[in-house]
């Protein structure tokens, strides 16, 4: 009421009407109809019967997210996407869609993967007030959403996730892999020499080519091929890779992951006078393409022949360096030097660190890129991403892996392998997973996002059984750290449901007795973060001799 008359056709705004309409804060009156031919434009992407009321850009720059990257929150230039207030979204509706809602009840969800639209219009502050209605409203949704067939737990961000992590833009550099600066060079450094060479898919110009066929083509005397875990062609996701011979060129390829045997035998060598690396890495720990290469250069180095480094980028950034520390009784194939989890080096450099630290002594050189900076990330180089592994697709994947994958050895617990997005999900038949996403959630864990999920793995743990657990989504790339997130949901997995996690088989990959008491004690994981880096900070010191770009 309004000075004792019931307000009809007009806008019910007390505060306008108080200060004599000046405010101007009112919204506008319209109909369902009206809106529902709105929304249809929103999702044809600005037109609606051969009419355009605004630009495909616009819909674009309304509708995807815009909030700051250390944000929990997602909004779009006008829209809701995902906040305390997306109770309109309802239960079922995936994250991707888009609304917004009227403070006198009334409110809107679009959701462009099931090209559907939720209107409700209804009134709780006129003529007088009623509680909120926003239980209403998720319920309305969560109904729209069932009778079309949303499932819960997916997200539909897609071109959000890509470039999420990117806010602050890359530069657009022109890297050469060592490969590419031996190539430049005619391999002269190779001239006269026997060679043998350790790769996989990974090892190609950047133009694309084999760096067999490069090395055969330019007359380099190679008499054999050595390949690591996943074999030659990085498909084979199983354990004892068997000796083989490379379709292509013919020749042998022996396999540097088969069984106990995981380097080179003092027969495969004794026709060859240098032995040259070239595989991509990803930066951590308990990746085992360094100990494929520590292997090879102590066996070289028995055999007192060269070994030669083709230098590759670190796809994570060669600036942050992030413990534990590995724990010297620890030391295995997952982890063969005492190395921080994310050491921030190139193979190259981490050759140079180990033949030296290590005590190896093998005659040792490494072609070094050029145009690659301790501050680039992968998009910065200009070079095609080529999965190291089969279960490592992707940018975001090699971020998060450092963190998420430290827990993988837990049989009971899934970290995504088997799906199309592995490393980036984690989850298990007894995790819950809006219980695990919003305890993470709440812990404003720096660059990262996390939703619950479903999933079902089709390989790895649980194959055939759909799980519950979170979908991790970075959000600024520049302070994540995949130390705090494993830290985070270690923790978090042991206070929500103690005694699930397997821990003693999970040392290897933690690699540290101090962080795993952590954990296990309960110590909150900013504080073991700071405990924990503090020796990072004196290997970054350490290895500052062996680094070969600013």
């Amino acid at each position: 009421r309004w000075k004792g008359e019931i307000l009809r056709g007009v806008v019910h705004d007390p505060t306008t009407r108080f200060m004599g309409g000046v405010a101007g804060h009112a919204g506008l009156f319209t109909t369902a109809a009206d809106l529902a031919r709105w929304c249809r434009m929103i999702l044809n992407g600005g037109e609606l019967d051969g009419a355009r009321l605004v630009s495909a850009m616009t819909v674009r720059k309304f509708t995807e997210p815009n909030s700051p990257p250390q944000q929990p929150v997602l909004r779009g230039l006008g829209f809701d996407i995902d906040s305390q207030y997306s109770t309109n979204r309802g239960e079922l509706y995936p994250l991707g869609g888009f609304g917004h809602t009227g403070f006198t009840g009334t409110s809107l969800w679009i959701d462009p993967s099931t090209q559907s639209y939720v209107i409700l219009l209804a009134n709780s502050v006129h003529p007088r007030l009623r509680p909120p209605l926003a239980p209403l409203r998720s319920k309305v949704a969560t109904i729209a959403a069932g009778a079309l067939g949303a499932k819960p737990g997916a997200v539909a961000l897609t071109s959000y996730l890509e470039a999420s992590p990117r806010r602050v833009l890359a530069r657009n550099g022109r890297t050469l892999t060592g490969l590419d600066v031996l190539e430049a060079e005619r391999f002269a450094r190779l001239s006269g020499k026997r060679a043998g060479l350790i790769t996989n898919h990974t090892g190609l110009t950047r133009d694309g080519r084999r760096n067999i066929d490069a090395m055969l083509a330019a007359g380099v005397q190679l008499k054999a091929l050595f390949s690591p875990e996943h074999g030659i062609a990085g498909k084979e996701d199983h354990e004892n890779v068997s000796h083989g011979r490379d379709a292509k060129s013919g020749l042998p390829v022996w396999s540097l992951y088969r069984g106990k045997d995981r380097k080179p035998a003092p027969e495969m060598l004794k026709e060859i006078d240098v032995l040259v690396f070239d595989i991509q890495d990803i930066g951590t720990r308990f990746y085992t393409y360094l100990s494929t290469m520590k292997n090879a250069m102590e066996a070289a180095a028995a055999a007192n022949i060269e070994f030669l480094v083709l230098d590759r980028p670190n796809p994570i950034g060669g600036i942050s360096v992030e413990g534990p520390m590995l724990d010297p009784e620890l030391i295995s194939f997952v982890g063969c030097a005492v190395l921080p989890l994310r050491h921030g080096m190139t193979l190259g450099e981490l050759a140079r660190y180990l033949n030296v630290e290590e005590k190896i002594g093998v005659r040792l050189e490494v072609a070094p890129m050029q145009d690659w900076r301790r501050s680039d990330w992968w998009d910065s180089t200009g070079l095609v991403w080529v999965d190291p592994s089969p279960n490592m697709r992707s940018l975001t994947a090699a971020l998060l892996y450092p963190g998420v994958a430290m827990l993988e050895f837990s049989k009971n617990y899934s970290v995504g392998r088997g799906t199309g997005s592995p490393f980036e999900l984690i989850g298990a038949d007894w995790i819950r997973g809006e219980e695990l996403a919003a305890y993470l959630n709440r812990r404003w864990i720096p660059g990262v996002r996390i939703y619950a999920a479903r999933f079902t793995p089709t390989a790895s743990y649980f194959s055939g059984k759909e799980i519950e657990g979170v979908r991790l989504i970075v959000t600024d790339r520049e302070v994540f750290s995949p130390l705090r997130l494993g830290l985070e949901i270690a923790c978090a997995l042991e206070k929500l449901y103690p005694g699930r996690i397997d821990w003693e088989g999970s040392l290897r990959l933690v690699g540290s007795g101090k962080a795993l008491a952590g954990i296990r004690n309960g110590t909150d994981p900013r504080a073991l973060v700071e405990q924990l880096q503090e020796a990072a900070e004196q290997f970054k010191a350490k290895r500052q001799p062996y680094l070969l770009y600013e």
